[in-house]
């Protein structure tokens, strides 16, 4: 838990989950900065907000409870940053309705008088967002982004030059910086180029040949990434009807090889981003037959499964949240998979070797085996005994 102090109030935000341990905010300086810029408090005058407001990429919903007064839409592509927007809402008193919520894939507003943009880590997500924002946005929109200055990059501003209007930077503050763009009505509102396909190599296994689908946003989404491509080589053979999940999913491609090799098994594909999970089933409905049996989860890992509802959960854990590097979503989908499994019931994890993992999983099942390994990835397996 932690305190945003605004001109006005301030506010009591956490991440979502909620955890103790995690030694980060649930706000940053370009979030404080941004709410500086729209108070005025920055030495511009105060931004009208009295149109249609939309937030984009709001992390943890810092941005939206304090706007909450507002009545913003954001568009997120995070569950877990819709779950933390809710519960910081409820914690400082605003009403439940007070943010509409759209996810990435939903429609958005059809006019925006003030958009603001929290700079993503994925370029291709920006790029998808602002082509389909651009529809909306018109002559008098108020248009501000915001990041640390890491985060933004010469092609963060072109993307926003050439697909909203003219752009510039502000001065940074505190190592934040803010993206001012002015609307052009006579740019060409030109549809996103995403989702991205191409057709796996010969050496991915069950899938070589097969064709992906990538939206905006997935980790590595023009290739296969080389963890996915060890994983791959070492998945476990079976047969069966066994209950699989594909556990943070990505565009699916694990699971596919599983759904392929094992006919009779039945699919679970969950992860917390909603580009991925629709990557994931049309991957999935690309190259299965209509006997192919799964089905498609945007949530929380496997915090909410029944228990004893797997057979096999496999899973590649990321170690970022954002910016920040942090085994936090790693541990949680461990304790989940744990509780969603049977007795008897293993979870195979693919990893970057320097993680250590296998600390962490003997620490969560009581057991942990090295399947195989090279000099940078290594595949885990863990029973529940």
């Amino acid at each position: 838990m932690n305190r945003l102090t605004t001109s006005g109030a301030g506010y009591d935000l956490a991440r979502y989950p909620e955890d103790p341990r995690d030694p980060f905010r649930a706000w940053d300086a370009a979030d404080a900065y941004l709410l500086q810029h729209l108070e005025g408090a920055d030495g511009a005058d105060p931004v009208d907000l009295s149109g249609r407001l939309v937030v984009v990429g709001d992390r943890w919903g810092a941005l939206s409870t304090v706007l909450a007064a507002h009545r913003p839409v954001q568009i997120s592509d995070s569950f877990l940053a819709q779950r933390a927007t809710g519960a910081n809402l409820r914690r400082n008193g605003a009403a439940a309705d007070a943010v509409r919520l759209l996810s990435s894939r939903d429609t958005p507003p059809d006019r925006v008088d003030v958009l603001l943009v929290r700079v993503p880590k994925s370029l291709a997500f920006l790029e998808d967002q602002l082509h389909r924002l651009a529809p909306a946005v018109h002559a008098g929109t108020v248009v501000v982004g915001t990041g640390m200055v890491k985060e933004i990059h010469t092609s963060t501003l072109s993307l926003f030059e050439r697909i909203i209007g003219p752009t510039r930077t502000s001065l940074a503050v505190r190592k934040a910086r803010l993206i001012h763009c002015t609307p052009d009505p006579a740019l060409p509102r030109t549809p996103s180029p995403w989702p991205l396909r191409y057709a796996l190599p010969d050496d991915a296994g069950a899938v070589a040949g097969r064709t992906v689908t990538n939206h905006a946003g997935i980790f590595c989404a023009d290739r296969l990434d080389i963890g996915t491509r060890f994983f791959l080589k070492h998945l476990p053979a079976r047969s069966g009807p066994d209950r699989v999940v594909d556990l943070g999913c990505g565009n699916g491609v694990v699971g596919l090889a599983a759904a392929l090799a094992n006919p009779d098994a039945t699919l679970t594909f969950i992860d917390e981003s909603h580009q991925a999970v629709a990557s994931a089933e049309e991957t999935f409905r690309a190259n299965t037959g209509p006997g192919a049996r799964a089905r498609f989860v945007v949530g929380d890992g496997l915090a909410g499964a029944e228990p004893g509802s797997a057979d096999l959960v496999l899973n590649n854990p990321p170690f970022h949240s954002h910016q920040a590097t942090t085994d936090a979503t790693a541990r949680n989908m461990f304790h989940g998979a744990r509780r969603a499994l049977r007795q008897g019931g293993e979870l195979w994890v693919v990893a970057n070797r320097h993680l250590g993992h296998h600390t962490a999983l003997r620490r969560v099942f009581g057991n942990c085996a090295t399947v195989a390994g090279d000099p940078k990835f290594v595949v885990l397996r863990a029973v529940k005994r």
